[in-house]
C-alpha cells in the first residue's frame, strides 16, 4: 500500500518534472499537478498534433495541413509559428518545444505523456502475462487502465486529423483490457468479470476475443449453455455484418465446451500469484531524497520476488499532505516495479507503520536511518518501530545504489538473529542484480573464543545456497577498525544486523563503525518476530522476511 514523506516535504519539494501531458482523455496540461488553462482551438490542436508524434520532428506543412483541414490558408506558417510561440509562453521557462528543421518537436521523458507511461505498464504487463505472472500483469494493467480519463482527445473530436489517432489509441485500450480479463481468467476470477464481459462484447460485437473470454468466464462458473448462446449470438453477428463465419480458434472453444473438455478448466495456480496473497514491501520516506534512495532497494527486492511495493507517506499534519500526494503519484506513475502509494496524517507514526503492516501482509520495512542512529541508544521512535513491528525493519544510509561500478554486497556476519536477516535480505539483492556476495567473518582471539569464524560463515553460506541458491565468499578480517572498513571498501552495498542487544549498545560496534566510515550505503536490520527460515535449526533464530510463511519451523527464539 503506499506512502511517502514527512515534515522535510513542506520545504523546497519539486517532482521530477514540472510538466504532465494527457491525451487519454481530453487534452490537458499539468504544471506542479495544476491543470494549466490552455487557448483556443488551433492551440489546442497544435499542441495535440505535437503530442501525438512526442519526440519527432513536425514539418511546419504537416502542422498546417492538419491545422486547416489540408486547405491552409497563405499565411498558415505564420499561424503555426504563432500557436507554437503562445504555447511555449504558457509552458513557461521549462517549455519542451524545440525547433528542429523542418519544424517543431515537443521533448519528454517517458513519464511526462500519459500515454507513454500506459505502453510501458502494457509492455510490462505482456512479458509478465508470458511468464505466468497473473497477479504481477494485472497490478500493472490496473494501473495503466487507470491512466484513462474518458475517449481519447475527446475534446478535439470533430478535426480531422485526429480521427486516425483517437481510433488507434482505442484499439491500445481494447487490447490492455483484454490482457486485463485474460490475467483475471488466469488468476480464478472468471465469476467476478462476466458482467463487465458481457458489456464489452455489447459494445465490440466483432471482437472475437472478447466473445471467446466471456465463453469461457461463463463456462467456469459452471454456466455451459449460456456460454453456447454466446458463440451463436456473436456468430450471427459475424455472418449478417460481414459474411463471415467465426475464426477457428471460437469454433475450437465452442467444440470444447460442447464436450466439456478438462483443458479449459482453471489449473490452480500457487495461492501467491493472486493480489489478495501477494506479500509486500513497505518503504517509508521523509523525504524526496530519501525515496529515491529507499526505492532504490524497494525496486529491485520486490519485482524478483513477486512482492508488491507499498510506499507510505506518513505527514505530521494536513497541510504537508497535498505535496505529499503529489509526490508519491507521480513517483508511481514512473516506478516500474508493482506499487501502491497513499499518505495520511499521523500521531503514532510506530503504531501507523504496525498497522500497515499487519493490514498489508508486509515482510519489511524500509526506512531512511535517522541521524542520531549511531548513538549508544537509539532513538526513541526507533526502537517504539522495532518493538511494534511484526516486519523486519531496514535502515538505509546513503542514497546512491550502483551495483554496477562495485564490486559486491557484503555482510558482517556473527550468527545472531539480527545477521540472519540481514544475510538473506543481501543475498537476495545480491542475486536480483548479480553480485558477489560476501560475508565478513573475524580471526580468531585467544582469549575469547579459540578459532576463527570460517565454520560459521560455512553454516551462513549452505544455507544461502539452499534458499537462494548463489554462492557466498567468505572473508575473515582483524577485528579491528581499520580492518573492518578496508575490507568493505568498494562496496556497492552493506548490509548488517544490528546489536541483538540494541536497547543498551544502540546499532552495535560493527555499525557504529561502518557508519562513520564508509561511504558505501548501508543497510541496518532489525529482525521482526516469527518462525525459522534462511538459518539453520541449530541456531534457533526467528524467519526473516523473504521466506515464505508456510516455511514455518518450530525454532522460534
Amino acid at each position: 500500500m503506499a506512502v511517502a514523506a514527512t515534515e522535510a516535504l513542506s520545504t523546497g519539494y519539486r517532482p521530477p518534472w514540472l510538466l504532465e501531458f494527457r491525451i487519454l482523455g481530453p487534452l490537458a496540461v499539468l504544471s506542479d499537478g495544476t491543470p494549466l488553462r490552455l487557448g483556443g482551438p488551433k492551440q489546442r490542436a497544435t499542441l495535440a498534433i505535437l503530442l501525438l508524434e512526442a519526440n519527432r520532428v513536425v514539418s511546419v506543412e504537416r502542422l498546417a495541413d492538419d491545422l486547416y483541414a489540408g486547405a491552409p490558408p497563405v499565411t498558415a506558417v505564420t499561424q503555426v509559428q504563432r500557436q507554437v510561440s503562445d504555447l511555449r509562453k504558457l509552458l513557461g521557462s521549462a517549455s519542451v518545444i524545440e525547433t528542429r528543421a523542418p519544424g517543431y518537436a515537443i521533448r519528454l521523458s517517458a513519464d511526462q505523456l500519459d500515454l507513454s507511461r500506459f505502453e510501458r505498464l502494457t509492455g510490462h504487463a505482456a512479458d509478465s502475462l508470458a511468464r505466468g505472472e497473473s497477479g504481477l500483469a494485472l497490478q500493472l494493467l490496473d494501473e495503466a487502465l487507470d491512466l484513462w480519463s474518458g475517449a481519447p482527445l475527446v475534446d478535439l473530436g470533430s478535426e480531422p486529423f485526429v480521427q486516425a489517432a483517437i481510433g488507434r489509441l482505442q484499439e491500445l485500450r481494447l487490447a490492455a483490457l483484454e490482457q486485463r480479463i485474460e490475467a483475471e481468467l488466469e488468476l480464478g476470477r472468471h465469476a467476478e468479470i462476466v458482467g463487465e464481459l458481457r458489456e464489452l462484447v455489447v459494445a465490440e460485437p466483432l471482437r472475437e476475443q472478447l466473445c471467446g473470454q466471456l465463453m469461457l468466464a461463463l463456462y467456469r462458473s459452471g454456466r455451459q449453455a449460456e456460454a453456447l448462446d454466446a458463440y451463436r449470438t456473436t456468430r450471427s453477428t459475424l455472418v449478417e455484418q460481414i459474411g463471415i463465419e467465426p475464426g477457428p480458434a471460437l469454433q475450437e472453444l465452442q467444440r470444447a465446451i460442447l464436450v466439456q473438455d478438462s483443458s479449459l478448466d482453471l489449473a490452480w495456480r500457487d495461492e501467491r500469484a493472486g493480489l489478495d496473497s501477494t506479500r509486500a514491501v513497505l518503504v517509508l520516506p521523509n523525504s524526496e531524497e530519501e525515496l529515491d534512495g529507499l526505492l532504490a532497494i524497494g525496486e529491485r527486492l520486490a519485482r524478483p520476488s513477486d512482492r508488491e511495493l507499498l510506499v507510505a507517506g506518513l505527514v505530521s499534519g494536513e497541510r504537508e499532505l497535498p505535496q505529499a500526494v503529489s509526490m508519491l503519484n507521480a513517483r508511481r506513475r514512473s516506478t516500474s516495479a508493482p506499487v501502491r502509494v497513499a499518505a495520511f496524517t499521523t500521531q503514532d507514526r510506530a503504531a501507523d507503520i504496525a498497522r500497515l503492516v499487519i493490514a498489508y501482509g508486509v515482510d519489511l520495512v524500509l526506512l531512511a536511518m535517522p541521524e542520531e542512529a549511531g548513538a549508544d541508544a537509539v532513538p526513541r521512535e526507533l526502537a517504539t518501530i522495532y518493538e511494534r513491528s511484526p516486519a523486519d525493519v531496514a535502515m538505509l544510509r546513503g542514497t546512491t545504489f550502483e551495483p554496477s561500478e562495485r564490486e559486491g554486497v557484503f555482510v558482517p556476519f556473527g550468527g545472531g538473529l539480527h545477521d540472519w536477516a540481514a544475510l538473506e535480505l543481501a543475498a537476495w539483492l545480491a542475486s536480483g542484480e548479480n553480485l558477489v556476495l560476501r560475508l565478513l567473518g573475524t580471526t580468531a582471539v585467544p582469549s575469547r573464543r579459540p578459532r576463527d569464524a570460517s565454520r560459521l560463515l560455512a553454516d551462513a553460506s549452505l544455507a544461502v545456497q539452499r534458499v537462494v541458491g548463489i554462492d557466498a565468499e567468505p572473508v575473515i578480517v582483524e577485528p579491528t577498525e581499520e580492518a573492518l572498513l578496508g575490507a568493505v571498501e568498494g562496496a556497492a552495498l552493506i548490509v548488517a544486523g544490528i546489536s541483538p542487544r540494541w536497547q543498551h549498545e544502540g546499532l552495535g560496534w560493527g555499525g557504529r563503525v561502518l557508519i562513520a566510515g564508509c561511504p558505501a550505503p548501508i543497510l541496518l536490520v532489525h529482525h521482526g518476530p516469527g518462525p525459522g527460515g534462511l538459518a539453520p535449526p541449530e541456531s534457533r533464530t526467528s524467519y526473516t522476511w523473504s521466506i515464505g510463511r508456510s516455511q514455518s519451523a518450530s525454532h522460534e527464539q
